[in-house]
Formats: structure tokens, sequence, C-alpha cells
């Protein structure tokens, strides 16, 4: 059991997956508006509304807020929560699948397997270490709240790190009967401030298999409901791919 725990600790928790991806409310474009979204914000050009006599201003602002209903809203519009589209990534090579936003980009990253990045916001991010293990299920290495506590003094660790949480733990099976445990916490830090952290647990065929999904969740930006339940939808879709 120390062997493994030595392991792990060294490869993931100090020096890989969970540093190099900092710890998952995006700031998002008026070209990337979905014109289904509900929540919409009107953004005026403030030049325009500054009136040149003060007994115009109330004809002028009427004026242009006439101009702008006039226009299609994707023009001069922003969701406040952006509805994120999921697809299923798939990597044979390393034998895992899951969900993931089809508008977040594959990135490069040291310690890495996959790492997909918001373009708006690259410290929102999901990402999977695959490493080699001797230990046929998770069961071998600990409980699962066993391993929730090593996440946390991992992120504890950290010099970066100010506070750290458990949220929740669990287990589900997932393909074949495949043994995944599930773990949600938070971390303040002075890299980032407040983050929301999910992340999913599997072993197979001799290899540990680690997700990690990272969102900001600062009391100035905080996660939305249809924004939390899309990433519980990711950490609930990891898993090992399907023979073919």
């Amino acid at each position: 059991m120390s062997a493994i725990s030595s392991l792990v600790c060294s490869n993931i928790f100090r020096n890989g997956f969970f540093q190099c991806l900092p710890s998952i409310s995006s700031i998002i474009t008026p070209l990337q508006l979905k014109t289904r979204s509900r929540s919409l914000v009107v953004l005026s050009n403030e030049d325009e509304l500054v009136p040149t006599y003060s007994t115009r201003r109330r004809a002028l602002n009427v004026s242009i807020l006439t101009v702008l209903l006039s226009i299609p809203f994707s023009s001069f519009a922003i969701a406040i929560g952006e509805v994120l589209e999921l697809e299923r990534y798939t990597d044979s090579a390393e034998g895992f699948t899951l969900l993931k936003p089809s508008s977040w980009s594959k990135v490069d990253k040291a310690g890495a397997t996959a790492l997909f990045q918001d373009a708006n916001k690259g410290s929102n991010n999901v990402g999977v270490v695959v490493i080699p293990v001797k230990i046929t299920t998770l069961s071998q290495f600990g409980t699962p709240q066993f391993v929730a506590d090593k996440l946390i003094l991992a992120e504890k660790r950290k010099e970066s790190t100010k506070e750290a949480e458990v949220v929740s733990v669990s287990e589900r099976t997932g393909e074949g009967g495949l043994q995944v445990y599930e773990f949600e916490y938070k971390v303040d830090s002075t890299r980032g401030g407040l983050k929301r952290i999910l992340s999913a647990a599997f072993v197979a065929s001799g290899k540990l298999y680690l997700l990690n999904i990272a969102h900001s969740d600062g009391s100035e930006g905080p996660i939305d409901p249809d924004r939390r339940n899309t990433l519980e939808q990711i950490l609930h879709s990891f898993d090992i791919a399907p023979s073919t």
C-alpha cells in the first residue's frame, strides 16, 4: 500500500495532473452568443448615450434603444450563462472516453494525457491523466474517502493554496462493472481564486485513469445551475472506452 501511495502522490499529486491543471464564469464575446439562451444583456455604445444637450437626453436614448431593438440580439448581446454543448471524445490508444464541451479546444500540457480548455478562460478546463499502476481495482488503493483525503492533502501542500475542502465523495459502476470513484471539492488559492473541482478515477488494464474538471466558482461569478449540471454530465461520462 505504501508503495502505491508513494507512486500516485509523486507522479500525480505533487508534480503532475493537479498542478498542471489549475484548480475549473466564462467571459463570452457577442460572437459566441447562442440565440436560444434565455439570459441576455443588451450592450450599448456609451459614446452614443452621451447627449449633446441635456434637453435632448430622453429623445436620444429612446432613439438608440429603438435601433438596438430592431437589430438581431446576436449582434448586441452576450449570454450571462453560456450553454455548453457536449460531444463524445474517445482516446482509443489509452482506452478512455468522456463527454467534453464542443467549444473547448484540446491543448498540449505537460503531465496531461488530454486537456480541453475554455478559450475565454483557460483555468476552466477538463483534463485526463493516465499512468501505469500495479493494482487492479481502486479499492486496493483505498476507499473513496481515503483517496479524497489524499487529494485535499496534495492541494494543501501547494504554496498557492489558502484553503481546500472536500464537498462530496461517491462511487459508481462504470462499463462492465468498472469501479469508479467521484469527488467534488473546492480550493481557494492565490492563483485564480476560488475553484470548484470535480474528479473521477478508475483502474483498468494496469492503468490509473484520473479526470479533473476545474471551474471558477467565486462569489462574483458563481457557477450557475445549468453550467453545474453540464459539468456533472462530464464527470459521470468518464469511463473506460468500449471494446471494438
